[in-house]
């Protein structure tokens, strides 16, 4: 496993980063500490998760993928400090009408619920799920920034902001002296391009972010499962994928990725993740496995090192300009 700095903290993050939505929904408790036991022996010592994961299952109230990465902890009882423990915090967690968001007051409530379900006592870096329209900036940045100075949480990062957004965020921190934002948690894969390229990639560039893509596989599309002209396989997700990856260009990114991966005697998905580790401005991809045969195969995909005639073929099929 290959350890890439995060952006400009001193972290050295594995190039796969284990994303932890399934825990809780489609992976039970014992699947999810298996799966995170085979993370750790391939080299693995990013973990990622949110508060929020997976509320939207029937009978998950949230904090379930963390309650699960806690009692794993305790019981593999793995050395802390080996792990990089990120977290999410922005989503309804409860029915009050302050049980959400970046306020002041939801911050610290959220991060101390957090800490406990995780069994922990401080997070490697606490992120802000998607941006909060209601509440002021500095307000979500100096609460943040308290975070940081009393040790709860040693960077913090965002997910899902607009290239504005993260430049107005950083220039506030400058400013005030708080703690910044060192990542970001794109939605960025293959197929799904344009929103990081176009702006927050030389962004993230030059202001030396870290730069942990979600949905690298573009929610199993890549994994080359969905073939033209034949059945739509069984998925939560099916729907989705049609609509916004099953056409001509869709199909044409699986016949590159297909011809490349025959080529290397690899699959389809590990040539995918190969693509985007091979993006400098990139540090980890998360990947999510609902069972440790899915999590074997995608985790080759950090050791294949495509060459840059294979990348230039695979850029230019899955043009978006």
């Amino acid at each position: 496993m290959e350890y890439r700095r995060l952006g400009r903290t001193g972290l050295k993050a594995s190039t796969i980063c284990l994303g932890t939505m399934q825990f809780g929904w489609t992976a039970d408790e014992a699947t999810s500490h298996a799966i995170l036991d085979a993370a750790i022996d391939h080299g693995c010592n990013f973990i990622d998760t949110a508060d929020v994961y997976s509320r939207w299952a029937e009978g998950n109230e949230g904090g379930v993928s963390e309650t699960i990465i806690g009692t794993w902890l305790t019981r593999r009882q793995a050395r802390r400090a080996d792990l990089i423990l990120a977290t999410k915090v922005r989503g309804q967690m409860g029915a009050g009408p302050n049980d959400q968001g970046l306020s002041r007051q939801h911050i610290l409530n959220a991060v101390a619920a957090s800490l406990d379900r995780l069994q922990t006592d401080y997070i490697d870096l606490y992120q802000v799920h998607w941006p909060d329209d209601e509440t002021p900036l500095a307000e979500t940045l100096i609460a943040l920034n308290d975070l940081v100075r009393s040790g709860m949480v040693r960077y913090i990062g965002c997910s899902n902001f607009p290239a504005w957004l993260l430049m107005k965020s950083l220039w506030i921190s400058d400013v005030l002296g708080l703690a910044r934002f060192d990542s970001l948690q794109p939605h960025y894969n293959l197929v799904h391009r344009a929103e990081f390229e176009r702006e927050l990639q030389p962004l993230c560039l030059d202001q030396g972010i870290g730069v942990i893509p979600y949905s690298p596989l573009a929610a199993g599309f890549l994994t080359g499962k969905y073939r033209r002209d034949a059945p739509l396989p069984p998925s939560a997700r099916t729907g989705g994928i049609q609509t916004r990856y099953m056409n001509e260009r869709g199909f044409a990114v699986i016949d590159a990725l297909e011809a490349v991966a025959q080529a290397r005697a690899a699959t389809v998905p590990q040539v995918a993740i190969a693509w985007l580790l091979a993006n400098t401005a990139v540090t980890s991809a998360i990947i999510g496995a609902n069972n440790i045969t899915q999590l074997a195969d995608t985790f080759q995909g950090a050791a294949i090192k495509l060459t840059g005639e294979e990348k230039v073929k695979l850029d230019e099929v899955a043009a978006w300009q």
